[in-house]
């Protein structure tokens, strides 16, 4: 099929779900050939909804759409063929794998979609070959997808719709899941495939992903509420906000240093300049500093020399040992793969280890005994929790796990007002959970596991498909159960994340590679061992760490921007005198 100039058009299209609930509300667009276009807007903008019409999934109920030259839909009346013809050149990744892997082989997953197009055979292997190699899956052509990670599905899904070669592709969220080293591999892929001429839609909530697109849309209550450049849409910094976003770190950080507005880190850069000729000794002031309580004799959780494997072959865990002091806060990173989600299920004792031990609470995990007393201390936060949501009310949600201990009714009461107030939902009691944001979706699951009062809290990627606004709202919540006692722990793939916590275990292959407070584990020592294992380091500390390669004096390890902000200040920089994070 040859590729028309405007391979997509949509004019005044509208749907409503079942419910009377508007996920696009006359939505009038038109996508050139080969153009970069990335969606933003909040949880429940409208944003998934759109990349389900542009790639055929849906019809509207109202308004036309023409994809890849065929109209197939008009005054909201589906034409099935043209669909059907459409589809041979449109891909979408969805942003859970979960929905999109059919197979439990790897490569024949990979195949599924050349096949179903009539590839010829010897072409199909090709394709599989060279998507499982843009994704770094070479090694896991024969592997179960059930058995691979979240971030490991996620690249599978991607290799699958690259396969197929296809004209439009549309990328829901593809990054939610990744490492740094996933999503910057993703956004190399797009990059190449947009100068072959492929059109893109990319929908995301990383605001640095959009910088490189040549068209940025933004949704609001499924209307388009703002495009342009990034360039354009970035300098909308308050009404930005106002929609629960936020604009790129650069944009954020020229601000606050009164240099010219970018949203380009590499034009920041340059505007910041080869620095000041100072040579004077320099050291980080305490602010942003946060005392850290270093493992006593009696931790919460101990890890001692524990190994794990699922098919008594390939190891998840190979000899890993640290310690989480009560009270405090843990960030575990690592790449997809690396044993993080494993890691989290021992020690919750969902699993026992095949080497060593676990201890939580002083309770050993390889005992019956010991695993219960693990189960009863700790509340798993899973990821997407949200999808364990299914009580009519929020209220009658919370609850179920206290009435399932059979607690007595007061007892079930005090901890649901609890649990509510510690996640902001006390004013939402009686609202459905299935009407509430995508972030306040997320506060509520955590508060059903709130309300069971667990003495060690761990999460897995809690913040992974949030919009800015959610990621802000869990952060603060989160905060404040830290500093009510509770021991935190959590695997996220955000190296800002990981600088907010106490101590950061970092992990790579299945094996521990450092452990220590995020300025320990961050340092110029580890620098090099954490890139190899395809991890980053704070924003901050890239940009200090980058402009002292450019020839500015030291300027400490700054690992949030009010430092980095007082570094530069400190090195000469003339800082305007109004401050605060914007």
């Amino acid at each position: 099929m040859s590729v028309p100039p405007t391979p997509i058009r949509l004019s005044h299209v509208s749907l409503v779900y079942e419910g009377g609930v508007t996920a696009l509300d006359d939505v009038s667009l038109t996508i050139a050939r080969g153009e970069r276009v990335c969606v933003l807007g909040a949880n429940g903008s409208g944003k998934s909804t759109l990349a389900s019409v542009l790639c055929g999934l849906l019809a509207p109920d109202e308004g036309e759409v023409e994809l890849v030259g065929e109209r197939v839909c008009s005054d909201g009346a589906p034409d099935i063929e043209a669909y059907r013809r459409a589809r041979r050149s449109l891909g979408l990744v969805f942003q859970n794998p979960d929905d999109q892997i059919v197979t439990s082989v790897v490569e024949d997953d990979v195949a599924f979609g050349p096949e179903n197009l009539g590839v010829p055979r010897d072409q199909i292997a090709e394709r599989v070959a060279r998507e499982l190699h843009r994704v770094a899956l070479d090694d896991y052509a024969k592997a179960d997808p059930s058995r691979l990670s979240g971030g490991q599905k996620q690249r599978v899904a991607i290799a699958g719709a690259l396969a197929m070669e296809p004209a439009v592709l549309v990328l829901d969220e593809p990054g939610s899941l990744l490492d740094v080293r996933g999503r910057s591999a993703i956004l190399r892929v797009m990059g190449r495939l947009a100068r072959t001429g492929t059109t893109l839609v990319h929908v995301t909530h990383f605001m640095e992903e959009a910088v490189e697109a040549d068209r940025v849309i933004v949704l609001d209550r499924g209307r388009i509420v703002l495009q342009g450049t990034p360039d354009e849409v970035f300098a909308h910094g308050p009404e930005l906000a106002g929609l629960g976003l936020e604009v790129p770190f650069a944009a954020r950080l020229s601000q606050r240093l009164g240099l010219p507005w970018t949203c380009d880190e590499r034009t920041l850069l340059r505007e910041l300049g080869p620095g000041p000729d100072s040579r004077k000794p320099f050291a980080l002031s305490g602010s942003g500093a946060k005392r850290v309580r270093e493992p006593g004799p009696d931790p919460v959780l101990q890890v001692e020399r524990v190994s794990f494997s699922y098919d008594g072959r390939t190891r998840a865990l190979e000899d890993v040992s640290f310690a989480v002091p009560r009270g405090t806060s843990t960030a575990i990173i690592g790449q997809t793969g690396s044993g993080k989600s494993t890691l989290l299920r021992l020690l919750c004792g969902l699993e026992t280890p095949d080497a060593g031990r676990v201890v939580v609470g002083g309770s050993d995990t390889r005992t019956r005994r010991g695993r219960k007393a693990a189960r009863r201390a700790v509340g798993y936060v899973m990821q997407h929790p949200e999808r364990q949501l299914f009580a009519e009310s929020v209220e009658k949600d919370v609850a179920f796990g206290p009435r399932n201990l059979r607690l007595p009714e007061d007892e079930v009461d005090r901890r649901v007002n609890a649990a509510l107030e510690l996640v902001g939902l006390e004013g939402r009691r009686s609202a459905s959970p299935f009407t509430l944001s995508g972030g306040q979706r997320r506060l509520c699951a955590l508060a059903g596991i709130l309300a069971m009062e667990p003495e060690v809290l761990i999460l897995d990627e809690p913040t992974a498909g949030l919009d800015p606004r959610g990621r802000a709202l869990l952060r603060r919540v989160l905060e404040r159960l830290r500093e009510l006692g509770i021991t935190l722990v959590q695997v996220t793939h955000s190296m800002e994340d990981a600088a907010r916590a106490d101590r950061v275990v970092a992990l790579d292959q299945s094996r521990l590679v450092t452990v220590g407070t995020p300025r320990e584990v961050f340092s110029r020592d580890n620098e090099e061992r954490l890139s190899r294992g395809g991890l980053g380091i704070p924003r901050s500390l890239r940009v200090a760490r980058e402009l002292e390669r450019r020839g500015w004096p030291s300027l400490g390890d700054p690992l949030t921007t009010d430092q980095l902000v007082g570094a530069l200040g400190e090195r000469g920089l003339p800082l305007p005198s109004r401050g605060g994070e914007p």
